[in-house]
């Protein structure tokens, strides 16, 4: 079966892009993690809104409440995968917090994982 390609396009023939299941559901956490909660006028609580990190400090207590909300948002919306861990750690720039999902995927327990960058005000010198 196939699924709606994420972001939405078109394919080589003209038709809308489509995916497998494994794709699709990866194409949905980014979405999940991207999104803003109050960025979609019918589900106003959808999303995980990690750019709203932009103005902290790249700190651990930060980072903690990137994977709190990346773990909340993921299990609220997206029941296709069973969340395994949330590792959130410093990037090479200080501005930058690198967040990792690994799961697997309920229907058939394939593993999976996502990374996604997340940009902070930096950390001021603290680790």
């Amino acid at each position: 079966m196939s699924n709606l390609a994420l972001p939405y396009g078109f394919d080589t023939t003209g038709r809308t892009a489509t995916t497998d299941l494994a794709d699709h559901i990866r194409d949905m956490i980014l979405q999940i993690l991207l999104t803003s909660p109050g960025e979609r006028v019918m589900r106003p609580t959808f999303g995980a809104g990690l750019r709203r990190y932009l103005m902290d400090p790249n700190t651990p207590s930060t980072r903690a409440q990137i994977a709190l909300d990346v773990q909340a948002a993921l299990q609220t919306w997206e029941p296709r995968i069973t969340v395994t861990s949330v590792q959130v750690v410093p990037g090479d720039d200080p501005a930058e917090a690198l967040v990792t999902v690994t799961y697997v995927h309920v229907r058939d327990q394939t593993p999976g994982s996502i990374g996604v960058t997340v940009q902070t005000a930096g950390n001021g010198g603290v680790t």
